[in-house]
């Protein structure tokens, strides 16, 4: 299985930057992992929160394939322990999806249109992260995930 996070927007923080760059490489010897990145919306003063998830839904929804399973990182999405999620993750690999897209939002949320194509929704928690920092602790998670499932020696329960 491909494996893919969708990001809004560069981050600001090259130690948020590197963290993300380690775990990324870390998952890659487990499947296929990538990170696209795509841009801000522009002139966003001039834009309701709406016209901002609208404009971050058409540039998302342009990333995906038929076939494609997407989820995305919501505060309303279901939470899970990282064992549970090992399980979840494993449980779709196990189902022949050839592409799982994960993605992380704007500040606003996801559009109507993007919700509707998501497959799932996750929450990491019922605290509020920024969007920068949940990169690098969503990206560890994964990769927690992936040693999880090979009885690797990272996590302990």
């Amino acid at each position: 299985m491909n494996l893919e996070l969708i990001v809004i927007g560069k981050t600001d923080s090259k130690e948020v930057e590197t963290l993300v760059a380690t775990y990324a490489k870390r998952i890659n010897h487990y499947c296929r992992f990538a990170i696209t990145t795509l841009p801000d919306i522009r002139n966003t003063k001039s834009l309701t929160a709406k016209q901002q998830r609208t404009a971050e839904g058409e540039n998302i929804l342009r990333q995906f394939s038929d076939g494609d399973y997407v989820v995305l990182l919501d505060e309303r999405g279901d939470e899970y322990r990282s064992v549970d999620f090992a399980y979840w993750l494993q449980k779709r690999m196990a189902s022949g999806i050839r592409r799982m897209v994960m993605i992380i939002g704007g500040p606003y949320g996801f559009s109507e249109e993007v919700y509707r194509r998501a497959d799932a929704k996750i929450s990491l928690s019922k605290m509020t992260f920024s969007h920068q920092i949940v990169r690098a602790i969503f990206a560890e998670q994964i990769y927690r995930a992936f040693t999880i499932l090979n009885n690797e020696p990272y996590h302990h329960e």
